[in-house]
């Protein structure tokens, strides 16, 4: 009787973590598929933060290699080191304006500029009129730029 009882003991255990591990599985798949999309749009928003951050490195090294050449010019000199303060400006202007769009409500966003252009790249569904003309009022705010010239997008 003792051996039929171990033996039985032991099936139901096995039983029980077989159970546990399918249920296991089951929950981190139900929460996986659920986080998939915030994941997607988190790992966007970091990997332009990266790609850009590792773009403007390099563009520093090469504005800084032309200072540093000998052989250079001083109007390339000149030049590199218009570029570079250029490069500066625009990075800082970009990291006031993302600070200043997410201290509106918003949960992350990106922004890049070009001469006559500003993007913002913004995390959310989607946008209203009054989330939009705040943003629209930021960027405004920091630059003499038409409203044509702002695009905004929004990303989930």
């Amino acid at each position: 009787m003792k051996k039929r009882t171990k033996i039985i003991i032991i099936t139901v255990m096995v039983l029980l973590l077989g159970v546990t591990g399918f249920l296991n599985v089951m929950l981190n798949n139900s929460v996986s598929s659920q986080n998939d999309n915030t994941t997607t749009t988190s790992s966007y928003f970091q990997t332009y933060r990266s790609d850009r951050e590792s773009t403007r490195d390099q563009e520093m090294l090469y504005y800084d290699a032309i200072i540093a050449n000998e052989s250079s010019t001083e109007e390339a000199i000149k030049n590199a080191e218009s570029a570079k303060l250029a490069l500066v400006e625009q990075m800082e202007q970009e990291l006031v304006i993302e600070g200043l769009i997410k201290s509106k409500g918003f949960e992350d966003c990106v922004v890049t500029m070009s001469d006559s252009n500003v993007n913002a790249v913004v995390k959310a569904a989607q946008l209203t009129d009054s989330q939009v003309a705040q943003i629209v009022s930021v960027i405004q705010s920091q630059f003499s730029i038409g409203i044509e010239n702002i695009k905004i997008i929004p990303v989930e």
